[in-house]
């Protein structure tokens, strides 16, 4: 017999990964900055729920007789390992972008630095 409450969370995680992994290949063609820190949010809020839904789903499975409980535990693996995937794609995608970002604020800061020396008194 399977529990209930498993699947229930199962259900919400495939969903949810799922939707993860269609927002990340569409973030790449998002070209607009704002709409892209917004993308980022709405991933980095996804795969947090999808860690707490991981987590529930292992309590559950552990609470369960052996035999389930061997079963449930190996599809949470596949799980873990997908989700960690999912990181690692969220990783890769923000990283260049955070640089970009970092480099500009700063030739920016530079910029404002050289300004100030001439708006002097």
């Amino acid at each position: 017999m399977m529990s209930e409450v498993f699947e229930g969370y199962e259900r919400q995680y495939c969903e949810l990964s799922a939707n993860l992994s269609r927002k990340c290949s569409s973030t790449s063609l998002v070209s607009d900055q704002e709409q892209k820190l917004q993308k980022f949010s709405e991933i980095k809020a996804g795969l947090d729920d999808a860690d707490v839904l991981i987590r529930k789903m292992d309590l559950e499975a552990r609470s369960l007789q052996p035999s389930v409980k061997a079963m449930l535990l190996a599809k949470l693996r596949e799980y873990k390992s997908g989700l960690s995937n999912l990181k690692k794609e969220f990783k890769r995608l923000t990283s260049p972008n955070s640089d970009e970002a970092a480099r500009e604020e700063l030739l920016e800061a530079g910029m404002a630095d050289t300004h100030s020396v001439y708006l002097g008194p």
